[in-house]
């Protein structure tokens, strides 16, 4: 069954100059996670608000759990939570206050609210900040703790809009635990990123995102697979380049990609481990002794940048999208939290 459905979403800013969503696709499967992965600006932030009925489309259709998210968005508010690029708590407050806050804000009755904020504090290990203010708290605990508040009201379905956005290393692996135990616990999860290493840590499947519509899709390992397979890379000495370039292509039968930095020099090959003992044997005939030498597997890395010409990381020429956002982000996701019931 699918959780969520997105069809041929346009939206666009600065009076249709930007084309934020164009034609946009998406289908995520109930009780899986979807890693939408795109750079900034690529539509991945438009689509969320969209879904989580922030925002109007200009055309197209979307519904979650089958309910339509243009024609009853209280509906949708309902059975939803969403955590956005920016923690939405209030630095004045506790950590206790914030979440008793948001289940007020959700109609629960006072005590219903602190039973559930308790119960959310224990779950993401901040029992022991909970009569802190705010403003105390590290980047990853108000992560935590705005993910918290929108499990108020246990959602069917989630939305992480870049939920380790600024997070140490640290700080999102604690994040990536907490995002699994839920999807443990049967939650549908949309999660965007820009990071390669989390999308495929935690999705089931895969949505690259650009220019506003969904260009690749599938597992890891079958993107992973679209890039040609394995890579045979050598790292050798700056001297010996051109040599070893010359026994890459012949073990490889093109023109392999030299990168002068870490004096690399590599390229695909379908032959697996026999390229690599052959281009061994090469290198020893030629008395070359590589500093290393090896097999490959593509990377997502290397998939986004064969798919979309540049680097995940990289902002792209709309920017304009999450700009106009991050302007408003804060008062429209107090806001937003606030009006879904």
């Amino acid at each position: 069954m699918k959780s969520i459905v997105a069809s041929d979403l346009y939206k666009t800013y600065d009076n249709g100059s930007v084309k934020a969503l164009n034609g946009l696709n998406l289908d995520v499967e109930e009780g899986t996670v979807l890693g939408v992965l795109g750079p900034n600006g690529a539509g991945k932030t438009t689509t969320v608000r969209v879904l989580a009925t922030l925002l109007s489309p200009d055309s197209g259709s979307a519904t979650v759990a089958g309910i339509d998210v243009i024609k009853n968005p209280q509906a949708v508010r309902k059975i939803i939570g969403l955590s956005g690029q920016y923690a939405a708590v209030d630095e004045t407050l506790t950590g206790m206050d914030n979440l008793v806050m948001f289940g007020r804000l959700y109609h629960l009755n006072a005590k219903a609210a602190k039973a559930r904020a308790v119960e959310l504090l224990e779950q993401f290990s901040l029992t022991k900040s909970a009569t802190r203010p705010i403003r105390t708290y590290s980047g990853g605990m108000r992560r935590r703790l705005d993910l918290a508040a929108s499990l108020i009201v246990k959602p069917k379905v989630l939305f992480l809009d870049e939920p380790t956005t600024g997070l140490d290393p640290r700080g999102r692996q604690e994040m990536w635990g907490v995002i699994s135990e839920l999807v443990k616990a049967g939650v549908t999860l949309l999660l965007t990123t820009q990071y390669l290493d989390e999308a495929d840590q935690l999705a089931d499947e895969i949505a690259v995102i650009d220019h506003g519509k969904v260009i690749a899709r599938g597992t890891s390992d079958q993107l992973k697979r679209q890039v040609g397979g394995e890579r045979l890379e050598i790292v050798v000495d700056a001297a010996h380049i051109n040599q070893v370039a010359q026994v890459v292509k012949q073990v490889s039968g093109v023109n392999p990609n030299i990168d002068q930095a870490i004096r690399s020099i590599s390229a695909p090959v379908t032959t697996g481990s026999k390229a690599l003992i052959e281009a061994a044997k090469l290198l020893d005939d030629a008395q070359i002794h590589p500093l290393d030498i090896g097999l490959k597997r593509p990377s997502l890395d290397d998939v986004f940048l064969a798919l979309t010409g540049h680097v995940a990381e990289e902002k792209s020429d709309d920017a304009t999208e999450n700009s106009e956002i991050a302007r408003k982000d804060g008062k429209r996701n107090r806001r937003g939290r606030g009006d879904r019931k």
